[in-house]
């Protein structure tokens, strides 16, 4: 198992490279100047050159990633272009807030979709089977942005329930766990959940059926086995790739939440993205985009040992 782990950890590290060398060069290939985001259109020529030269923008780009990532890899993300304070206290605090967001989305989305994936799955063909089916269609397809603007008219505007925007009253970007915050909470996690809902249905439908229709279930059946037993059989075996779902699914959550998290202003790292980039302000599009993408590598890693635990045909591949 210790081998197994060491393999997985080897494999990742050149991911994490290619990642890095992918945000960089993604930041930097997008048009317009950073330069913009500190000093007025009519700057004069030599304050702009003495800026660059303070920022390292004057030198070739191969020479920029590698002083980035050396920076990187020390801990250091650098300061940002726009606020000119160090990026890592803003980063850490939205990140914080958007993994709080990820996990609530995926408490309601990943239950649900179980369920509904179970029942498909258990009674394909039926009215139950087409009921879940389009539940799951009808979540993947409604676009995030829309959902949430819908949901803000209804319980916000209308209904005066819950919060629309923000993580507090008070408007911080800290989150808590009172009463209070959790108001803030429900809508945008209930948004962010539906897609990971439908694709965790439509997923477990067509696994829990395929393993349904194996000879081993009607062997076991064959043999008097009664459904509480064969419902253990059939979760053992679904078990590692409904993980691996889910896992994938999760790390979507925390990096494709920026259009919700702007709909409901929520202080997490979509927010971050999406005034870094009107900002044009490379270093925190940067710095944002790798801990995102390491987060995701870490979780696939993570996935990976997981269901080597759970299936040991996966430790003796």
């Amino acid at each position: 198992m210790l081998i197994t782990i060491l393999r997985r950890i080897l494999y990742a590290l050149p991911i994490a490279l290619a990642v890095s060398l992918f945000c960089f060069a993604l930041v930097h290939i997008a048009p317009g100047d950073p330069i913009n985001a500190i000093l007025p259109p009519d700057a004069p020529a030599d304050v702009v050159d003495a800026v660059r030269k303070t920022y390292g923008l004057d030198k070739p780009l191969p020479v920029q990633f590698g002083i980035w990532l050396w920076k990187v890899l020390q801990g250091d993300l650098g300061k940002s272009l726009a606020t000119g304070r160090d990026i890592w206290p803003d980063l850490s605090g939205a990140l914080q807030n958007t993994l709080t967001l990820a996990l609530a989305a995926a408490m309601i989305g990943f239950p649900i979709g179980i369920v509904l994936g179970s029942l498909a799955g258990a009674f394909r063909g039926t009215w139950i089977d087409r009921a879940c089916v389009g539940t799951a269609v009808a979540g993947v397809s409604v676009p995030h942005y829309w959902l949430g603007m819908v949901m803000v008219v209804i319980f916000s505007v209308t209904l005066n329930w819950l919060p629309s925007m923000g993580a507090s009253q008070d408007g911080s970007g800290g989150w808590s766990l009172d009463w209070e915050h959790l108001q803030h909470l429900v809508l945008p996690a209930i948004t962010l959940s539906v897609i990971p809902m439908g694709i965790v249905t439509r997923t477990l439908r067509g696994i829990i059926g395929e393993i349904l229709g194996q000879d081993f279930i009607t062997t076991l059946r064959g043999k008097g086995l009664r459904r509480p037993g064969v419902v253990v059989h059939v979760i053992k075996n679904a078990a590692p790739q409904a993980l691996s779902v889910m896992g994938l699914q999760l790390g979507y959550l925390m990096g494709g939440s920026i259009l919700v998290e702007t709909v409901f202003a929520w202080p997490g790292t979509g927010l971050l993205l999406n005034n870094a980039i009107f900002q044009r302000d490379i270093p925190v599009l940067q710095s944002t985009i790798l801990v995102l993408a390491m987060f995701f590598v870490a979780l696939n890693l993570a996935v990976d040992m997981a269901q080597s635990l759970i299936d040991p045909r996966m430790r003796r591949a």
